[in-house]
């Protein structure tokens, strides 16, 4: 059994975030929390990975496509000849092209409910429309509705695994298991250590 300060997540600064030099703002965050870094990398992904990343799946896309009819009728838009396979389609082959137009920084962290905790964090994927205090409201006026506008995928900014099993896939895709390092920080005594006070 995975010990619950062991849990990792994969977060996929994109090339927005680069481009406006803001990585380690963000990053600052998630250490401050007390989630612990153990892999990191940057490269400018193929097309080929991130079309592994975003799985072309239909019941994914379905899914997918779902989520953006409910933003698109909550918003008053005409929804009577959406088919959600291909917006589906759609908003995948605009991730991939997001996440393949320059560098990005894949980041693996860990920590107790890092997983749910980041996504937290983050936001709303719709910037403008997240809490004051979350990374995307923070550092975004995006939204679904400008971004549909404007016929593109809105700008996320960054990427966070939804589960454990999505967080192995995708670590497993961007990392090999030695580049995922081992070691102990001050924050892990403190949080994890029973003793540390004693």
């Amino acid at each position: 059994m995975l010990e619950k300060n062991k849990e990792k997540t994969l977060l996929i600064f994109k090339p927005d975030i680069l481009q406006r030099q803001i990585v380690g703002e963000i990053i600052s965050r998630f250490e401050r929390k007390g989630f612990k870094i153990v892999g990191m990398k940057m490269s400018v992904p193929s097309r080929e990975l991130i079309g592994k990343h975003y799985v072309d799946d239909p019941k994914y896309l379905i899914e997918t496509g779902d989520k953006a009819k409910k933003g698109a009728e909550a918003r008053g838009e005409d929804t009577t000849n959406w088919n959600s396979l291909e917006r589906g389609k759609w908003i995948r082959e605009s991730n991939i092209n997001y996440l393949t137009c320059g560098p990005v920084i894949a980041v693996v962290l860990q920590g107790f409910g890092v997983i749910a905790g980041v996504r937290k964090m983050l936001g709303s994927t719709s910037p403008a429309d997240g809490d004051v205090g979350t990374i995307r409201a923070d550092f975004s006026l995006d939204s679904f509705a400008l971004a549909d506008e404007q016929g593109r995928v809105t700008r996320s900014m960054v990427h966070a695994s939804d589960s454990v099993e999505n967080a192995e896939r995708e670590i497993g895709l961007w990392f090999n298991a030695t580049e995922i390092s081992e070691y102990e920080t001050a924050a892990e005594k403190i949080f994890y250590d029973v003793s540390w006070s004693e």
